[in-house]
């Protein structure tokens, strides 16, 4: 079996805390942003509509989109908001609705789910509101059905997910059994990134005992991780769809005193995971580089905004971030 150093206090402390609330949100997890003022004459304003706020993942992107309205201020001024929870699909329409309500020039989003936001891009743009998709790709089936396209910016995620995947299966050997924590199912890059790592473990002979979803959250996917290893206790590792269930995971295999021997790898590149791969408790993730992804997107709103037609969608890049 192998021995890890203990995780350092301010990690443990974190991990605690988010399994420990009830929603599996920190505490103190903000909600939807207020809204500022009304734009200066002359400028118009990008509404960036984005998922949990709770996950550091989108608290890193309001903060890039935020740093380049800052050095653009003359060009638009910007309204943040996102969702308390990854599965409240329902409050990011309407938040959707509301911006539609408020005659902003563009709406970038990163929708929570890839089918039930179409209708309200629907509506944004029947209003004349320039709408760009950013890091979970709406459906195209959908969009079709509706009538309508949009733009997307965001990574491959199937790629970024094998990327992990491949670096975990050269640490396993062939035969070995291994587990999936999925995010949503009806998310596209959730759907991305399971594809991503059913790809890796097939190649290494890897087999795959359970798959379930754990809904992006760090509390749920403690109790999926949990009864995964409770119900089948030769689980060698753990592929996690994004970084917070990442963390859920970690602390269900260091509760089951089995931190030392499930390898365990994630998705997002956010700072506590990455403290955990330096701590040896987290093998690797997968960097989206979430501070520049809804820039890209308000570039292209921009764009769109002053008559560059439609753009090309845009693959953004993707990096493995394992222990140095």
């Amino acid at each position: 079996m192998r021995t890890l150093a203990p995780m350092r206090p301010i990690l443990a402390a974190l991990i605690l805390a988010v399994v420990a609330g009830c929603n599996g949100e920190p505490a103190g997890a903000p909600g939807a942003a207020p809204s500022p003022a009304p734009a200066a004459p002359g400028k118009p304003r990008i509404a960036l509509v984005m998922k949990s706020l709770a996950n550091e993942f989108f608290a890193i992107m309001a903060k890039g989109a935020e740093a380049y309205q800052k050095e653009h201020a003359d060009k638009f001024d910007l309204i943040v908001n996102g969702i308390k929870d990854e599965r409240d699909i329902a409050r990011q329409v309407s938040l959707m609705d509301e911006m539609i309500g408020q005659k902003v020039a563009a709406i970038v989003i990163a929708p929570a789910d890839s089918k039930a936001l179409v209708s309200a891009c629907r509506r944004a743009q029947e209003a004349g509101i320039v709408v760009v998709n950013i890091d979970n790709k709406l459906e195209d089936a959908v969009l079709a059905e509706q009538g309508i396209k949009v733009p997307f910016v965001g990574p491959d995620n199937r790629a970024g997910a094998k990327l992990a995947g491949d670096y975990l299966a050269g640490k396993l050997k062939a035969g070995d059994p291994v587990a999936i924590v999925e995010g949503l199912k009806t998310a596209f890059n959730g759907q991305q990134r399971l594809l991503g790592f059913q790809e890796s473990a097939k190649a290494a002979n890897l087999k795959i005992v359970d798959s379930q979803s754990a809904q992006w959250e760090i509390a749920p996917a403690n109790r999926v991780a949990s009864a995964m290893l409770s119900e089948h206790p030769e689980i060698k590792a753990l592929m996690c769809c994004n970084d917070s269930m990442a963390l859920g995971a970690l602390a269900a295999a260091k509760a089951a005193g089995r931190s030392g021997d499930v390898l365990i790898i994630g998705y997002d590149g956010i700072s506590a995971v990455r403290t955990a791969i330096d701590d040896g408790a987290i093998l690797a993730t997968v960097d989206q580089h979430a501070d520049r992804l809804a820039v890209f997107g308000l570039e292209y709103a921009l764009d769109l905004i002053v008559g560059k037609g439609t753009p090309a969608d845009r693959t953004t890049p993707v990096d493995l971030v394992v222990k140095k």
